[in-house]
């Protein structure tokens, strides 16, 4: 079958504006739930992360009260553990598209505070766009999106419909009146539409070859979907 790119953060915190460091990494539902998927239809998954560093899970992901319970917190972590991938990634700067017949990121405060600036990881999605390759993300994984950008500077998925983890999310977090910026606003300064939908619940929106997902309750409908276009 084929072999599915998973670009992950490789932060292990997120700097608010106030210079304090976050502790944050990857969300575990938005890598475990379509890594399961994936692997339940056969495909190959190679995870890659800036410098190859090894990603750190943002810990509050694993808590009962982000998983429906101490059931779905343990199944999430069995899952995890099941990710022998996350131990030895691939140096992201070294990732050759033309392996990989699909990308996604998942998210996590972590891309916020490197894959947002990461030029590496905008020139893969820009070179995965314009392939035609199902492209996906989830949550805060668009701000990955940010640092695609074309020679002149305007960013390639202007004009593009997308979900991303919405400015209403990250007040009812607690963290928005502490953030150095938004990713909702970000997004929509760079010329992305973004389409919010009802908070914490899954939406996912597609443009072309693009796949995306507003919150951790959307990487498993998104994994659908993907897997659909994968046929």
């Amino acid at each position: 079958m084929s072999k599915i790119l998973f670009v992950v953060t490789g932060a292990d915190h997120w700097t608010l504006a106030d210079g304090t460091p976050h502790p944050t990494g990857f969300w575990a539902e938005e890598a475990a739930a379509p890594y399961e998927a994936f692997k339940a239809a056969g495909h190959e998954v190679v995870v890659a992360t800036p410098g190859g560093v090894v990603p750190t899970v943002d810990q509050g992901s694993l808590a009962p009260e982000m998983n429906g319970g101490q059931e779905g917190a343990d199944r999430i972590a069995r899952a995890l553990d099941t990710m022998t991938e996350l131990r030895s990634p691939l140096k992201l700067e070294e990732v050759d598209l033309d392996d990989y017949a699909a990308v996604f990121y998942p998210g996590g405060h972590g891309p916020m505070e490197d894959l947002a600036v990461d030029a590496d990881s905008g020139a893969l999605l820009t070179a995965a766009l314009d392939s035609g390759k199902p492209l996906g993300v989830v949550c805060h994984g668009p701000a990955a999106l940010l640092a695609a950008t074309r020679e002149d500077g305007t960013n390639v998925f202007r004009g593009y419909e997308v979900a991303a983890f919405t400015n209403e999310e990250e007040t009812q977090a607690g963290l928005a009146d502490r953030a150095k910026w938004l990713l909702q606003d970000r997004l929509t300064e760079a010329g992305v539409r973004v389409l919010v939908g009802e908070p914490w619940a899954p939406k996912v929106v597609t443009d072309r070859n693009l796949v995306t997902g507003q919150n951790p309750a959307s990487s498993a409908p998104l994994a659908t979907e993907l897997l659909k276009r994968l046929g």
